[in-house]
């Protein structure tokens, strides 16, 4: 498993402190991803995304996270795997791609840089968190896989969007406040788990299986 984090600042934000709050958020993923992290940001856009890696189809730097679109629109950071990417890979034999590596995170990336997001997503087998920057449009889309199998969290807090693979990503990006969901943690003493899209916190929702948060400023 990988572990993937952000944040997107309001405008009051401090984005002098972004790299920091998200390098922070990443390390409390650390045990997801122990071959390597990193954290890109858009300062400009007051916006960062972090990735703790756990290297399995392409253990060289050609699959290190945040992945950037061969044309510079898209950066994405991804927790998953995909088993149909070959497949994927032959369909865009016409895009004439210069591939760097052999990567899945690649393979998704660029699909989206030629299909979009949505088709994209229809065409992905496998288990899959992603969260995607769109330079252009200044635009991040978060997507979680059909049955949920990886998890992602997200937030709007204090005017900021933050996301994360667990909860615990959050709090350490103060991207959320403690403040218990009653009805969440009842929930969860009753029956031992949390409802789909609720957390056992008040500002953390689970992003419900299959479905596809488009956010923009």
């Amino acid at each position: 498993m990988c572990g993937i984090a952000g944040l997107w600042l309001s405008g009051q934000g401090d984005a002098s402190r972004l790299h920091d709050t998200v390098s922070r958020m990443n390390a409390a993923l650390h045990h997801r991803g122990p071959d390597g992290g990193d954290v890109w940001c858009d300062t400009e856009n007051g916006l960062a995304l972090g990735q703790r890696r756990l290297a399995i189809i392409d253990l060289s730097d050609a699959g290190k996270q945040p992945m950037h679109s061969a044309n510079g629109r898209y950066v994405m950071v991804y927790n998953g795997e995909i088993y149909n990417t070959e497949e994927l890979r032959q369909k865009l034999a016409s895009a004439n791609i210069a591939w760097r590596g052999h990567s899945d995170t690649e393979v998704i990336v660029e699909c989206i840089a030629h299909w979009g997001v949505r088709e994209t997503v229809k065409r992905l087998i496998g288990m899959f968190a992603i969260a995607l920057w769109d330079r252009n449009a200044q635009k991040l889309t978060l997507v979680r896989d059909r049955l949920g199998i990886k998890p992602l969290y997200w937030s709007r807090y204090d005017g900021n969007i933050g996301f994360a693979s667990e909860v615990k990503g959050l709090l350490a990006g103060n991207a959320i406040s403690r403040e218990v969901n009653h009805s969440g943690l009842e929930a969860y003493l009753r029956f031992g788990y949390v409802p789909s899209g609720h957390s056992i916190y008040a500002h953390a929702k689970m992003l419900k299986p299959g479905h596809i948060l488009e956010i923009t400023g």
